[in-house]
């Protein structure tokens, strides 16, 4: 059923690896390996795979050497459903063997997440309102379902007339996730049972109504977090008591220019390797939103809006280094390359431009 396609067939060692997701037809390539070239910012594909419908969202198994990729499937009752696709990477070329491929959900998903110890897959459905966990295999395969958790509720704008779950987090302890949850204006917290593969309720935490939470990350420090919010354009800093599983919202801000009077949705959000910087994407404004993290207080300072040279950034990667940002641009179809000033945050283009359809997601893989 998937077709694999070597691209070019030069042998890179001791490199870093990315790899692509995006919107495509079964019959055409959707997970995309690169070469990434740590000294200019630079990709080269390098190979790819075919045979997933809209493999958007990926997760990196960096000690074993796996990659797992969302996708959509067919139900019993004949109706679209969520999917999953577990593959081997090659070590030095990037190569991707499929594993296997097994549905998920009974409605499609939007984004994946591996628990820290890389022993279950976690997704969830924004059309469903729900997340999942499924198990990985000693071989790294995907098994069959083990939890679903249904969101309930609705909150204060049409779009949230329903749970609409767009993505999950894990915590360094491995111990809490949260599901962020756009049409409840909520972050919802579970506690992670490794033992019988659940996700035990535990808290919630609200956002302020109409804001639609998107995706969330920890600062390196696990003092902080931040969510990105789609709908309000904003971005809220939280304290994290890790122990309790519990986030404290200390500050929201816009990611906008105050002169921006267009539509805009947010999507995507990530600290800095140092943890001095935190990023997040406009889709509208079409920029990358820079803050400076005070790390005494975990607040934010706005610093630039840094434009993305492409049409609704709905995923972006920093290096493993933090020397470079990729912007993916999905409705322009490329990933545009920044150099990251490491002293002010800010961004600069490279002049590296990667043309390819419709790019959702870049995770990166540093070969060792």
């Amino acid at each position: 059923m998937n077709g694999v396609t070597s691209v070019n067939k030069q042998q890179h060692t001791k490199q870093t690896l990315a790899f692509i997701g995006s919107y495509a037809d079964a019959q055409n390539p959707g997970v995309y390996t690169a070469q990434f070239d740590a000294e200019t910012g630079s990709l080269e594909l390098t190979h790819n795979v075919s045979g997933l419908q809209n493999p958007t969202f990926l997760a990196i198994d960096e000690v074993n050497w796996r990659l797992y990729a969302l996708g959509e499937g067919i139900g019993d009752e004949g109706q679209k459903c969520g999917a999953a696709s577990a593959f081997a990477i090659q070590p030095e070329t990037g190569e991707l063997s499929l594993l296997n491929q097994v549905n998920t959900l009974p409605a499609t998903t939007c984004h994946i997440q591996l628990d820290n110890s890389n022993q279950v897959i976690m997704v969830t459905s924004y059309h469903g309102g729900m997340v999942g966990l499924s198990p990985i295999e000693a071989d790294g395969q995907i098994g069959t379902n083990a939890d679903i958790r249904q969101h309930q509720g609705a909150s204060l704008l049409p779009v949230q007339d329903r749970p609409r779950a767009h993505s999950v987090f894990v915590d360094r302890n491995n111990q809490y996730i949260g599901a962020c949850d756009l049409g409840l204006d909520k972050i919802i917290i579970y506690k992670l049972d490794l033992a019988d593969k659940r996700l035990l309720p535990h808290r919630e935490v609200s956002v302020a109504p109409g804001s639609g939470p998107r995706h969330f990350v920890f600062h390196p420090s696990y003092k902080y977090g931040y969510v990105i919010n789609e709908l309000g354009s904003t971005v809220s800093a939280f304290t994290y008591d890790e122990e309790q599983g519990l986030l404290a919202e200390i500050q929201t801000l816009s990611t906008l220019p105050a002169s921006f009077d267009g539509e805009n949705a947010c999507a995507d959000i990530h600290v800095s390797p140092d943890g001095r910087f935190l990023y997040g994407s406009n889709r509208g404004h079409d920029s990358i939103v820079v803050y400076a993290i005070d790390e005494q207080t975990g607040k934010l300072q706005p610093i630039e809006h840094a434009p993305t040279l492409g049409k609704h950034p709905r995923n972006f990667g920093l290096s493993p280094d933090g020397r470079f940002a990729l912007v993916a641009n999905k409705d322009s179809d490329n990933i545009v390359s920044f150099a990251r000033d490491e002293a002010t945050g800010k961004l600069v283009p490279t002049g590296s431009v990667l043309e390819m359809s419709q790019p959702v997601c870049i995770k990166f893989l540093a070969v060792r």
